[in-house]
């Protein structure tokens, strides 16, 4: 290789990023225009709709989706975020509910239908609890990423104007879900962080952090968001790009996760990861396909289980295999 691919690349700046986004760890044989987007999901609509970037952070459901309906992206194995979801769905005190099954014939507010947040949750109701999400009335205030993917027929648009905030303080809503719907907020984001003061709505599992731990010890399933997508073009002409962007998403994630176990803590985000190392092991971002199958299969079962694809999605269709690369 004499002469650079020249790629933009549109990824959210994180701890584990930062070295790749400055240019300070290259990308082999690439010349990285890198693009920044805030908040991020910006780029995730740009991205399926329009395929406006060569390599975009999109988020693993929206690329399942998009995937499925054709649009020509595939995914490498590398997950620049990740959480667990048994916590954020909260409830209105008066509304009746004291566990999942409750949930079935009331309203609940969640940012788009497809949201990753709200499809991991829903998992965990279906899978763990045994809710039947039909009987459940979704109430959506957005629109979704992939707008070929059709919604079920339990799931209905908010009023135009009328934010699912307003709705869960009106009584209009029993549940809704704090991190992508604005339950328990008031006012607005800023950068991705709620800022502003929280109602003091309890939690559908108060006891989350214990349930998140037993939930992965059982299942090995670490939820992912932020997956890497590149243009099926590029990855013809160049084949040997997956490999070079992997590489360099690995040394930067790596060179990041020394300096976390040698407990240099600098924000919100080291600590986060380095509080869940105790539950999921030294690697809180484990990026690769075998580490991930369990997390990948729950993902793709979980979104046709939900009416999010029109069929069943393999991992080859899916993810890169750099072995055969």
């Amino acid at each position: 290789m004499t002469q650079k691919v020249k790629l933009t690349i549109a990824v959210a700046d994180y701890p584990h990023t930062a070295a790749l986004r400055s240019g300070a760890i290259p990308i082999g044989g690439v010349e990285a225009e890198i693009v920044t987007v805030q908040p991020q999901i910006g780029a995730f609509r740009r991205m399926v709709r329009d395929l406006e970037f060569d390599v975009c952070e999109v988020a693993p459901t929206t690329y399942i989706i998009a995937r499925a309906y054709g649009v020509p992206i595939t995914a490498l194995p590398i997950f620049v975020m990740r959480n667990f979801h048994h916590r954020g769905l909260l409830v209105r005190p008066d509304a009746g509910i004291t566990g999942p099954k409750d949930l079935e014939g009331k309203k609940v507010g969640v940012r788009a239908w497809s949201v990753t947040t709200g499809v991991w949750t829903r998992a965990v109701l279906i899978d763990d609890y045994g809710v039947d999400i039909s009987k459940v009335r979704w109430v959506v205030d957005d629109e979704e990423h992939v707008t070929q993917m059709p919604l079920p027929s339990y799931v209905e648009h908010a009023d135009a104007g009328r934010s699912l905030a307003a709705m869960m303080a009106d009584g209009e809503l029993s549940a809704g879900f704090a991190a992508n719907a604005g339950i328990g907020r008031s006012g607005a984001p800023t950068d991705g962080a709620w800022k502003t003061e929280v109602v003091d709505y309890p939690e559908l599992f108060p006891n989350y952090e214990e349930l998140e731990a037993d939930w992965f010890h059982r299942t090995g399933i670490w939820p992912m968001h932020g997956t890497i997508v590149v243009k099926d073009a590029v990855l013809k002409e160049h084949p040997w790009i997956a490999k070079s962007l992997f590489e360099a998403f690995a040394r930067a994630k790596d060179e990041w996760l020394a300096q976390l176990k040698r407990g240099k803590i600098t924000n919100a985000t080291d600590k986060r990861y380095n509080a869940v190392r105790a539950i999921v092991g030294d690697d809180p971002l484990p990026y690769g396909l075998e580490a991930n199958l369990p997390t990948i299969r729950a993902l793709e079962d979980t979104a046709f289980k939900q009416g999010l694809t029109p069929r069943r999605m393999t991992i080859d269709e899916l993810f890169i295999d750099l072995k055969k690369i």
